[in-house]
């Protein structure tokens, strides 16, 4: 009878637990050109928290230094839908999807390059699995769609 009582509190917290750490799970659609290492590397995060937009990151260069980017909003670039996002330096960038890649280009297309989705994971058994990361290009895509371009 005793066990009875312990059972359903402790079932009801779990689940109760789960269930948070699924709405406040973060998630993260990662894009990139070039090898990571290389001096022509670029990688954009685009991380949600509980399906909601949260930050942007961009990383750059050799020693792959990282730099917050300021969300915008939603936009329209040659009558496509984008978003427009500002890194620290005042540069004004649009991110157009394109199929399962992401297009950046400013107003002058001085910048105008193809992103494509990054795998961030055990490379031959080698590395970490990336918990929050998107497993796919559609995955990426999707939380892309439902965070950014709303």
């Amino acid at each position: 009878m005793l066990n009875q009582f312990l059972i359903k509190p402790a079932l009801i917290c779990i689940v109760s637990i789960l269930g948070m750490a699924t709405v406040n799970a973060q998630k993260v659609a990662n894009y990139a050109i070039g090898k990571y290492g290389a001096t022509n590397y670029e990688h954009f995060s685009f991380w949600t928290k509980a399906g909601k937009r949260a930050e942007i990151t961009y990383t750059y260069g050799k020693d792959g230094k990282e730099l917050p980017v300021k969300y915008l909003g939603k936009a329209s670039y040659e009558g496509k839908a984008a978003f427009k996002i500002q890194l620290p330096n005042g540069s004004l960038l649009y991110v157009i999807t394109s199929g399962i890649n992401l297009k950046v280009q400013n107003t002058t297309k001085s910048y105008n390059k193809l992103f494509t989705w990054a795998y961030e994971g055990p490379v031959n058994g080698m590395g970490t699995f990336c918990e929050a990361c998107a497993e796919d290009e559609k995955e990426a895509m999707k939380l892309l769609n439902s965070a950014y371009m709303k």
